[in-house]
């Protein structure tokens, strides 16, 4: 799906941040499945990959061998759907897409999460930072996202990069593409680098060939980038690797987002900003 984000922006007054990040949440559990890039600018948002309990620690592990595409920012109890980084919140309704997976493979796509989570009781939920929390200091910049621009989601590739093993976990890293104007590549990677809880700097600019990309114009997640005249591929580290993962190492049950479309916490991007 493809559509244009709806801005919730903060209000004026004193925890306008958490207002902001409710109201989304409140907007994605009334039945909103667009893309979350734009949605409640200033909060911190973040990907979802849940778990059962017996695969939890290698999952972690997998996270911290690999803090650039999965910086984990929380994690959840077995069964337990309220993050701390979002008082009231729900895992299995507030995120606008889920994937289900069996065995490595993706059985099902659904809008709520609820009946597979109340069959899976034990699951362990791990939030990753996402890099559509730093967009907000890129466009402050004057630096155009142009998948907002379009209306469209970003574009996610596979990649040759591998990452590094941990225990029965494996797989390949996950970018998000963004086209920068070439004299605006330089503070691009500036901003991000401050966000390293979101991903950080781009871990490669330019010729996505040399990281297994044959065709830019054909995402594997998301939708066909809008690349303008200038602009350089700069890609970025994505919280979608752990889904590859899950393929490759076929956990016998597991919940993730849809790319593109994030859990919203009620954390100011400035708390992850060094």
């Amino acid at each position: 799906m493809s559509s244009t984000p709806h801005t919730i922006g903060a209000q004026k007054s004193a925890g306008s941040t958490t207002s902001a990040g409710a109201q989304a949440r409140e907007r994605i559990r009334a039945g909103s499945t667009e893309p979350t890039s734009g949605l409640a600018p200033g909060l911190v948002q973040a990907n979802l990959i849940a778990v059962p309990a017996d695969w939890a620690f290698d999952m972690l592990l997998f996270a911290q061998r690999n803090p650039k595409p999965c910086p984990v920012i929380d994690v959840l109890e077995p069964g337990q759907v309220e993050s701390a980084l979002a008082p009231g919140s729900d895992l299995r309704t507030d995120i606008p897409g889920y994937r289900l997976w069996e065995n490595g493979s993706l059985v099902d796509e659904v809008d709520d999460a609820g009946a597979a989570w109340s069959q899976h009781p034990d699951l362990v939920s791990f939030l990753i930072g996402c890099s559509f929390t730093f967009e907000t200091g890129l466009l402050d910049a004057g630096i155009p996202i142009r998948h907002q621009d379009a209306g469209r989601n970003v574009p996610m590739y596979s990649t040759s990069i591998a990452c590094q093993p941990a225990g029965r976990i494996h797989g390949n890293m996950v970018v998000s593409m963004r086209p920068i104007p070439a004299r605006q590549v330089a503070e691009a990677v500036r901003i991000t680098d401050r966000f390293p809880a979101v991903h950080g700097g781009p871990v490669h600019i330019g010729e996505p060939e040399q990281i297994g990309i044959t065709d830019l114009h054909s995402p594997d997640f998301g939708d066909a980038p809008a690349i303008q005249d200038g602009g350089i591929p700069v890609f970025w580290a994505c919280g979608v690797t752990p889904q590859l993962a899950i393929q490759a190492s076929a956990p016998p049950f597991a919940i993730t987002h849809s790319p593109g479309r994030m859990f919203i916490t009620d954390a100011p991007e400035g708390n992850y900003r060094q």
